[in-house]
């Protein structure tokens, strides 16, 4: 962490599979729970943001985080201090601060189970009733112009 202070992280049921499954392919040699390309080094730091240049992405690793912290405004009930301490934000003014002595731990592993299952719910394709594809369907605003 940035600020030295330890933070601890609930992790989601699908965080945890995934940690199994890497924890499963570890060797003697390699003890990390992502090793990197070459022997005996982690994942570089680099290697998120080089995936999603390859994918032609135009989006940013920080951006993810911005991602989580507007869902949770917009689409949850969670309060503003669990999102912020689930990203390690500071939270309120020094005085606030220092009368905070816990970490909302078991809050935010609601939190991260929600954010979990959003993000594996399976999308189901809607349908328009009248037949018509996307594409086909013109802007209330198509029929003003001449």
């Amino acid at each position: 962490m940035k600020t030295g202070k330890s933070h601890r992280v609930p992790l989601s049921t699908p965080a945890m599979t995934v940690l199994r499954e890497m924890h499963a392919l570890r060797t003697e040699e390699v003890d990390f729970v992502f090793p990197g390309q070459k022997h005996g080094r982690p994942l570089s730091v680099m290697a998120f943001s080089m995936l999603l240049q390859r994918m032609k992405v135009q989006v940013t690793a920080h951006g993810f985080r911005s991602s989580f912290r507007n869902w949770v405004a917009e689409r949850t009930p969670f309060p503003h201090e669990v999102a912020e301490m689930a990203l390690a934000h500071a939270i309120g003014s020094k005085t606030e601060a220092a009368y905070r002595r816990g970490d909302l731990f078991e809050k935010r592993r609601q939190l991260m189970a929600a954010w979990a299952d959003f993000l594996t719910e399976q999308r189901v394709k809607v349908m328009n009733l009248t037949g018509r594809t996307d594409d086909q369907r013109r802007s209330p605003l198509a029929t003003l112009a001449p």
